[in-house]
């Protein structure tokens, strides 16, 4: 059973006058994330305090945060700065012949296209966009385009443009038919939509911290299937060497690594100022619970779809093709061009992406945020 979260905006530096309707663009950092990130700054004014084990500590802690966010073991993630970052990773790691084809979706954020396009011109296969759907059904034209030429699967969880989204069990067993790896950009989604590793059976998650995770840019994730572990990693870190917790003991180089996906992890990975304030946004939002937030976000959006197309005529994606926690509103037309600058102007925060409306609340939106909305949207649209 799922509990509504009242608006959090207690926990936010954010004024009152202002609607911040953008966690799609970046989330804002509640003050816990906030103090925790002065603290870590205010630590490496004083070296002397830095224990060798404080290399590992944290960054072990942020591994396993995550970990339970997706219903994985912490030697199943690596610590990464960027999806770009963990779409090497796969793109390194996975097996594919000339004339293979890597799937993905017209349109999805370019993390998670750029590698593949690369890939497949070093290798000699083909990456393919796959046209948006006039039903939105992206589930239906990925499960109709996967067959046994699909080496790779490349997707969003829910496409970045407008929230439509993709039924990643249903297309990870597609891809397990054909022997096809799925590799997922979850930016758009962790921690405010469920996602379970178990049910998914993805070969490769990657997730940037800094949207509705609410952390520090710059801090990011990586799921890294077991079947995958073992392979060659993007850089060769000492980090991730076995034992180099001694550090008097570096100096006796070795070949094996830490175990799971540790030796993924990027280099500099113990990064003392960005996972303290990592650590406090996993923190919160595992105690708001994916399934809670995604039911107080999917109400908000469904209200303010239903309105927004009652009173200017804008439609979203159908609420059973669409993330609950996102809604891309589209003109009859193209969006106004001076739309989201009138907006700011009035101190409501919105963003164009493709051909739509984009509006993320997030835990400190409040009804005055979304009657200013429309209050706004009213005097730019006439």
């Amino acid at each position: 059973m799922t509990t509504l979260i009242p608006s959090q905006r207690q926990l936010f530096d954010i004024p009152e006058d202002i609607a911040y309707l953008n966690s799609a663009y970046m989330g804002a950092s509640p003050r816990p994330v906030v103090e925790a990130g002065n603290r870590a700054s205010q630590r490496k004014a004083m070296p002397w305090q830095i224990t060798p084990a404080d290399f590992f500590t944290d960054s072990e802690k942020a591994r396993s945060l995550f970990a339970r966010m997706i219903n994985a073991g912490a030697d199943d993630i690596a610590l990464v700065p960027a999806v770009s970052y963990g779409m090497a990773v796969a793109a390194k790691v996975l097996p594919i012949k000339s004339g293979q084809r890597i799937l993905t979706l017209i349109e999805q954020f370019p993390s998670n296209v750029y590698p593949w396009q690369d890939l497949a011109r070093r290798k000699g296969a083909e990456c393919v966009s796959l046209p948006r759907p006039a039903d939105d059904d992206w589930t239906s034209v990925l499960l109709s385009a996967i067959d046994a030429q699909t080496a790779i699967l490349a997707v969003p969880h829910c496409h970045w443009t407008d929230g439509g989204l993709v039924d990643l069990v249903a297309v990870g067993e597609a891809c397990r038919k054909v022997g096809a790896a799925l590799c997922i950009d979850a930016t758009q989604s962790m921690g405010v939509l469920p996602f379970d590793v178990q049910q998914i059976q993805p070969d490769f998650v990657a997730v940037g911290g800094y949207k509705w995770l609410l952390g520090p840019y710059s801090y990011g994730y990586l799921y890294v299937a077991k079947r995958w572990q073992e392979a060659e990693p993007l850089e060769e870190t000492w980090l991730g060497r076995r034992y180099s917790e001694d550090f008097s003991g570096l100096v006796n180089y070795r070949e094996d690594y830490q175990p799971g996906a540790r030796r993924f992890d990027a280099g500099g990975r113990s990064n003392f100022a960005l996972t303290p304030p990592a650590i406090a946004a996993l923190e919160l939002m595992l105690g708001w619970g994916a399934d809670n937030l995604s039911a107080t976000f999917g109400a908000r959006n469904d209200a303010i779809a239903a309105r927004m197309e009652e009173r200017f005529g804008l439609k979203s994606v159908p609420r059973h093709r669409r993330a609950p926690h996102y809604l891309g509103l589209r003109f009859p037309g193209e969006v106004p061009a001076d739309l989201p600058a009138k907006l700011a102007a009035a101190k409501v925060y919105v963003s164009v992406r493709g051909k739509a409306m984009r509006v993320t609340p997030h835990v400190w939106t409040t009804e005055g945020d979304v009657e200013r909305l429309f209050e706004v949207m009213g005097q730019a649209l006439g």
